[in-house]
């Protein structure tokens, strides 16, 4: 089966700054790579023959680095917005989009198997398909629970925190670009509160094995360190 993904590869990463202020984030190095070819490499592993970046910022630097993609043994192709239209406004972009595909952020380091990922989406009669994951946050401070008289009823020092997050990676239906706009912003936050409010809403799919979002410092920080570990297993070699 063809496989088609689509990698948003637009931001300014300004979280991520001063990094940001040379290369554009998905440029960003993870050991010999930068974070969007490791990308790559994975999804020509799990045999997705064609990408599309969908760039703004920056874009010259990303298509000269990946050009038509043969060197990965894909297609590579590109879609320009002339202005920011959020995290799935570029989707509007496509016109020939097939019934199913995968669309993800161009920072994220997984070890997401990606084919069957794909695969579980297409067999389901589900519109979008959220790849999810549980993190953790440490509270820096004692944390303080007070009764309605200015009391303290309850104390909890550095208590931790689990929540589950979208790890950026989904697979869509194509009848989904009926719910988008076009020429306008349109985020992933807005589509999913249209999608329940149509009594379609996305299903959530919990990943139990690595992941993680480069937007920050500390998290670009350990990602380079996870990746020196995980290479063998992020990349298959």
């Amino acid at each position: 089966m063809s496989r088609r993904a689509v990698i948003l590869a637009g931001g300014k990463g300004t979280r991520l700054r001063p990094y940001t202020i040379v290369l554009p984030k998905p440029l960003m190095p993870l050991g010999d790579f930068p974070i969007l070819e490791v990308i790559v490499r994975q999804l020509a592993r799990c045999g997705f023959s064609r990408v599309t970046l969908a760039v703004n910022h920056q874009a010259e630097l990303i298509q000269a680095f990946f050009g038509d993609g043969r060197k990965w043994r894909l297609d590579i192709d590109y879609s320009l917005e002339d202005q920011p239209l959020g995290t799935m406004g570029p989707l509007k972009l496509l016109e020939d989009l097939p019934e199913n595909f995968l669309v993800m952020n161009g920072d994220t380091l997984t070890d997401l198997d990606y084919a069957a990922f794909h695969e579980r989406h297409a067999a389901a009669s589900d519109l979008f398909t959220i790849s999810s994951f549980m993190r953790e946050h440490v509270v820096d401070y004692g944390v303080l629970e007070s009764d309605s008289r200015g009391y303290l009823a309850g104390f909890r020092e550095k208590p931790r925190l689990s929540y589950e997050v979208s790890m950026g990676v989904n697979m869509c239906s194509r009848r989904v670009l009926e719910f988008i706009p076009a020429g306008k912003p349109y985020g992933f936050d807005q589509l999913m509160l249209d999608l329940i409010r149509a009594g379609h809403p996305a299903k959530v799919v919990r990943h139990s094995g690595y992941w993680m979002d480069i937007g920050r410092p500390d998290d670009y920080a350990q990602a380079i360190e996870d990746f020196d570990r995980l290479r063998a297993a992020l990349l298959g070699d």
